[in-house]
């Protein structure tokens, strides 16, 4: 029981990580790589407002979100914006080279090393139950993934801005024509994405740690949840870093000589499968 909560712990940080991507990638049709640089920018704005200002934690979270939001409406408008129409190669290349000036930019203003991080106390207390141990800040990333996950899938899917994306990214020039401000749709999806990634950072400091390596080291692991899920579902990036935290948490605790790898075996076998992720929709030739 002890493992599966670990599990069900990582498997939402994953998803508040990842999901951003998920919306901007799969709802949007951008290949954002440097997604994990707004993840990184969330946790270094939550360490200033604790360690420096000693702003409470609960408060320095949203301000965190707030913060990788700003910063991608104004790459949005500025950068993002032109390459909407560009092929996937050039976004690639585009959003990599991105990723390579925050790891210089995290590297010059804060240094190379690890940023400390000190939970308050209420999030260290632990819990022994029979047969289950678990504490706070667990229960924490378990809660804000379960709340965001209904959210996300709510307004993607009952909402007139989650129809008006669809149609926005389906075919903006009728989507114009029926009153939509395609624009500021896109600019709206991209603050989201990126608020979200902000979020999962600042979250994520005490299980991940925070460093200027952060949008390389972890990449990986988003564009997995991703894959598994299928691009554009909130369902299946939930349900896939579930499956993906469980699995790594047990791998590591049954097999801790191949732990590492059991999380790359189910996206294999995922795959293999379904092509097209868990939720993913077969696109149409």
């Amino acid at each position: 029981m002890t493992i599966l909560f670990n599990g069900i712990a990582e498997g939402m940080l994953l998803f508040l990580l990842s999901v951003g991507l998920s919306v901007t990638l799969g709802l949007m049709n951008f290949v954002n790589l440097a997604h994990g640089a707004f993840a990184m920018l969330g946790g270094y704005v939550c360490v200033g407002l604790l360690n420096r200002l000693g702003v409470p934690f609960l408060v320095a979270l949203p301000l965190a979100a707030l913060a990788a939001a700003l910063a991608g409406v104004v790459l949005e408008r500025l950068l993002y914006r032109r390459l909407y129409g560009a092929s996937h190669l050039d976004q690639v290349l585009f959003s990599i080279g991105l990723v390579f000036m925050a790891i210089a930019s995290a590297t010059y203003v804060f240094g190379d090393q690890q940023q400390p991080l000190v939970l308050p106390a209420y999030l260290r207390q632990a819990w022994h139950w029979p047969g289950l141990d678990f504490d706070a800040y667990s229960l924490l990333l378990i809660v804000v993934g379960a709340i965001l996950a209904v959210v996300l899938h709510w307004m993607v899917t009952r909402t007139r801005f989650g129809a008006s994306l669809r149609a926005a990214v389906d075919n903006p020039r009728a989507a114009r024509g029926l009153g939509i401000d395609v624009e500021r749709v896109f600019v709206a999806t991209f603050a989201l994405g990126s608020a979200l990634a902000g979020l999962g950072g600042a979250l994520g400091i005490q299980m991940l740690g925070l460093n200027p390596e952060y949008p390389i080291q972890y990449i990986v692991y988003f564009l997995i949840v991703v894959a598994v899920g299928g691009t554009g579902s909130i369902s299946g990036s939930l349900l896939a870093s579930l499956l993906l935290g469980v699995a790594d948490v047990a791998g590591k605790y049954y097999l801790p000589q191949f732990g590492a790898f059991v999380i790359y075996v189910v996206m294999v076998l995922t795959l293999i499968f379904r092509p097209q992720g868990l939720f993913g929709r077969i696109a149409a030739k």
